[in-house]
């Protein structure tokens, strides 16, 4: 009998999908951690019950993460930070970046590094590039210690779960501490949570309205990740409001000129496609009020199980206890 995945993204709407193998396991300190090869994903990465990353369309997700911020720097970013990010990916697509001299990778689960590294062989070469400083720590620790500044600082963290690592680094108080650390003209940036018609207003309207009392110009962007069932959200802040807008022709220039390799999701007229937000997306961004801060966080309720915990024999319709749950 065949097994499935089943994620309750919300009352009334459950997602699954077919399971191959379950490759390994491990429980952190912090997280539950499976690699498991499925049907419709290829090779997926769950941490705390929830797909992190798929063979399929993780490019998407670290394409979409990372190169807005790396080409809009501009003269081309030569020390880069990385907040989380344990499996690598976003390590991976910075580092195709000429200019990158240093890239510190700070991610407090050594255990999610290690077991990314034995399990998803992908980012074997970014892991041994010289060029990557790791350091499993508290990120904000690492950069109160940074002696030097940075050009871009990505946030590539969990979402914000109740009892989780994560959760307030998504407040306003952590942005503006970023911001000192950024070189003029700096740039950072952090994935946002679900983008879709309504889950973007759990998370990232908020994180976009407390990036904006931080930085001179902050934009949302998104894009759909077929593995995470919803479109995704980002948010990018602006030290310096002329880097804050390429025109098609621009991105598609430093591309060629900065990044080695060819890009498989990102060119000039998808860079133009993510920042596409529809009208009432729009709206809802310009009406919102909450700022994020250590008091008043977006803060997921629970942490789903992993996947021995949830998978079912092969009717999908069971029930289920693992909830993707929203924000209270």
């Amino acid at each position: 009998m065949s097994k499935w995945i089943i994620e309750d993204l919300e009352d009334g709407l459950r997602f699954s999908y077919r399971l191959k193998t379950l490759l390994a396991s491990t429980q952190s300190k912090f997280q539950q951690v499976d690699v498991c090869d499925t049907e419709p994903f290829g090779r997926i990465l769950i941490i705390d019950g929830l797909i992190q990353s798929s063979q399929l369309d993780e490019h998407i997700y670290h394409e979409c993460l990372v190169h807005p911020a790396m080409l809009a720097h501009a003269t081309g970013a030569k020390r880069v930070f990385i907040g989380g990010g344990g499996e690598g990916s976003t390590a991976r697509e910075v580092l195709r970046h000429k200019s990158v001299e240093k890239c510190v990778m700070v991610d407090i689960d050594g255990d999610v590094v290690d077991f990314c590294k034995a399990h998803l062989p992908e980012n074997k070469e970014a892991f041994a590039d010289p060029r990557l400083e790791l350091i499993i720590d508290d990120c904000k620790v690492q950069l109160e210690k940074a002696t030097e500044k940075f050009d871009v600082i990505i946030m590539d963290l969990d979402d914000p779960l109740e009892g989780g690592p994560c959760y307030w680094l998504y407040c306003k108080e952590f942005y503006e501490f970023c911001k000192t650390k950024l070189n003029p003209g700096g740039i950072l940036v952090t994935q946002a949570s679900g983008a879709g018609i309504k889950q973007h207003k759990a998370v990232m309207s908020p994180v976009l309205n407390t990036l904006k009392q931080v930085f001179p110009v902050a934009r949302a962007y998104k894009e759909a990740i077929y593995s995470f069932a919803d479109e995704w959200g980002f948010v990018i802040g602006f030290s310096d409001a002329k880097t804050s807008s390429l025109s098609l022709g621009e991105v598609d220039k430093r591309i060629a000129a900065r990044i080695k390799g060819e890009l498989k999701f990102l060119d000039g007229e998808s860079y133009t496609g993510i920042y596409a937000l529809s009208k009432e997306m729009r709206k809802n961004f310009a009406a919102e009020t909450r700022v994020l801060s250590k008091d008043a966080p977006a803060v997921f309720l629970q942490h789903m199980e992993g996947v021995s915990k949830y998978t079912k024999e092969s009717d999908a319709s069971e029930s289920t206890d693992a909830k993707r749950q929203r924000t209270a």
